[in-house]
């Protein structure tokens, strides 16, 4: 079988002619050809008429106009390959200039197109060697065809590259094919395909973000969640720490008030009770002190022990243990609330007032060094620096200063 195309061996591209050889062996520099009997496609879009020349010419075109039907007129335009280059002039003319431009380097120019499908393209944005290079290729037929064309080839590296064609084979651009209300319709159309395009493109990235703030919102609840559920561990186990304390206050207060019955009857001579009848409880037995006094684990604790020794110490004065309770709270409560004041973050050791309330009772000094004050300055003052503010430090004084105020039982036993 005659061939019918030439294959190029370089990248397997198929051409109709040995024009077609010429011009792509321009542009991409492959000299390797051959004969082929493999025809060149001529795949015919049947809702718009484009030609096809190849399966992926005409799967991009269904990418980007949802086309899906094609009519294969490849058999129909299909002819043997003439291998002769065409020749304008007599073979006397050709010998001619064949001497006289031997060893001459041949010309190139930038191909003739269409000047108003130009200025079309250049005013849609797209730059003139862009819109040159598009018209060449289309077969400079119409604004439709360059601008598909530019979409098909928008990832080639020399999309930007003016292209170049032998001077020999310039010729004269074709009559544009559309009238100039058509190409200022073609030319709407392809801004609003291209403003679409922009939307879609936009309202996938904010699906994006959206995905991405849900996601970050999420995280931070369960963060909530957590410190919340500890915040309610640590409530219920100060509850539970406070009831036990109260019922040992209790019992300790009805063991005594037993001994006292008991006492009384001695006094008055009346025998004691019988204990089959109604038999004491048990006394409570306490736990033997250790000569070495254990510190608490934590500062809580630490905390806890000097309030609970400070009222020990006044148990006869509870308005003097009330009030050193109250003045802590204020310094715990003005040093969280207004770190970047000074004035509520140091205190004078000298000062009157605050010995009578603070400074001279047990526990007192101990328990605002426990918060982070420090004797600065000669041991003339406490003082909290800024940069020490520890905030759950104060929140746990805070707590256990409202404890110790609210609960008739603290430091009973």
């Amino acid at each position: 079988m005659a061939g019918v195309s030439l294959k190029c061996g370089d990248c397997g591209a198929l051409l109709k002619s040995v024009e077609e050889a010429q011009e792509h062996a321009e542009l991409t520099k492959h000299t390797d050809f051959s004969e082929s009997t493999e025809a060149v496609l001529n795949l015919v879009c049947a809702t718009c008429g484009k030609p096809c020349r190849s399966k992926t010419e005409s799967d991009l075109h269904t990418k980007r106009t949802g086309h899906t039907e094609f009519t294969d007129k490849t058999s129909e335009t299909t002819k043997p390959i003439s291998l002769e280059v065409p020749k304008n002039s007599s073979s006397n003319d050709v010998d001619m200039t064949d001497a006289s431009t031997a060893g001459e380097p041949e010309e190139l120019v930038v191909p003739d197109v269409d000047s108003k499908l130009l200025e079309e393209l250049e005013s849609m944005g797209f730059s003139k060697e862009r819109a040159t290079r598009a018209l060449h290729f289309s077969g400079n037929s119409s604004l439709e065809a360059a601008a598909n064309w530019i979409v098909e080839h928008e990832e080639d590296a020399d999309i930007d590259q003016m292209p170049l064609v032998s001077a020999k084979s310039k010729s004269e651009p074709p009559k544009p094919s559309l009238t100039p209300e058509e190409r200022k319709a073609k030319a709407q159309e392809l801004r609003e395909r291209a403003r679409k395009k922009k939307e879609e493109e936009e309202k996938r990235m904010e699906r994006e973000r959206e995905k991405e703030r849900i996601r970050i919102g999420k995280e931070l609840l369960e963060a909530k969640r957590m410190e919340e559920e500890n915040e309610r561990k640590r409530i219920i186990a100060l509850r539970k720490a406070e009831k036990e304390e109260e019922r040992r206050a209790r019992e300790k207060i009805r063991q005594k008030l037993e001994e006292d019955k008991a006492e009384r009857r001695r006094k008055l001579g009346l025998p004691a009770e019988d204990p089959n009848v109604s038999k004491p409880p048990p006394p409570v037995v306490e736990e033997k002190k250790s000569s070495l006094p254990v510190r608490p684990a934590t500062k809580a604790e630490q905390m806890r022990e000097c309030l609970r020794s400070l009222k020990q110490s006044n148990k006869d004065d509870e308005a003097k243990v009330k009030t050193a309770f109250n003045t802590l709270l204020t310094y715990v409560k003005n040093a969280a609330t207004k770190p970047d004041e000074e004035k509520f973050r140091k205190i004078r050791l000298s000062n009157a007032a605050f010995q009578d309330r603070v400074g001279k009772l047990e526990g007192g000094i101990k328990f605002l060094e426990l918060c982070g004050f420090e004797k600065i300055e000669g041991d003339e003052f406490l003082f909290l620096p800024r940069d020490k503010i520890d905030r759950a430090v104060l929140n746990s004084a805070g707590t256990e200063l409202n404890s110790a105020i609210n609960n008739p039982f603290f430091g009973v036993l």
